[in-house]
């Protein structure tokens, strides 16, 4: 199966991290553009604006919102992952925090391969346990692999 196309543009992304200090990583400024939240620093939780400035480049439509849970509003709901969908996932202690990221593959021992912003304060490949997730998301008009 072909990957999505924002898929592609997420991979080019891996790697790009926030810089210590009191300095700011460029590129991850750009991604707080994509929200409506218009972040100035790196510091600022980023995964929701990484997600929004990747399908934003991809051409398709986001929530514009820095919140990770805004995500569980778009496009349409998935029983099942496929390569490239969203993932909302809770972040506790806090019940109202969130994660997002895209979806890649299931490990072998169940865990979840996301490709993601600000995880270890990167973007970057990371798994998360399933009892975690709140749900998996596509975009509207697009679609769905078979």
């Amino acid at each position: 199966m072909n990957e999505p196309p924002w898929l592609a543009i997420a991979r080019a992304e891996l790697g790009r991290h926030e810089v210590p200090g009191p300095a700011n990583e460029p590129r991850i400024l750009e991604y707080h553009q994509a929200t409506t939240l218009k972040a100035t620093s790196d510091a600022v939780p980023w995964c929701s604006a990484y997600a929004c400035f990747v399908m934003t480049e991809a051409g398709l439509a986001s929530t514009g919102s820095a919140a990770a849970r805004s995500w569980l509003a778009w496009g349409r709901p998935l029983k099942q992952p496929v390569a490239g969908c969203i993932a909302v996932f809770s972040r506790p202690p806090d019940p109202a925090s969130g994660h997002v990221g895209f979806y890649l593959e299931t490990a072998g021992d169940g865990r979840l391969m996301i490709l993601g912003g600000n995880q270890g304060d990167a973007v970057s490949i990371r798994p998360y346990p399933r009892a975690r997730l709140l749900g998996f998301r596509w975009p509207a008009g697009v679609p769905i692999p078979a």
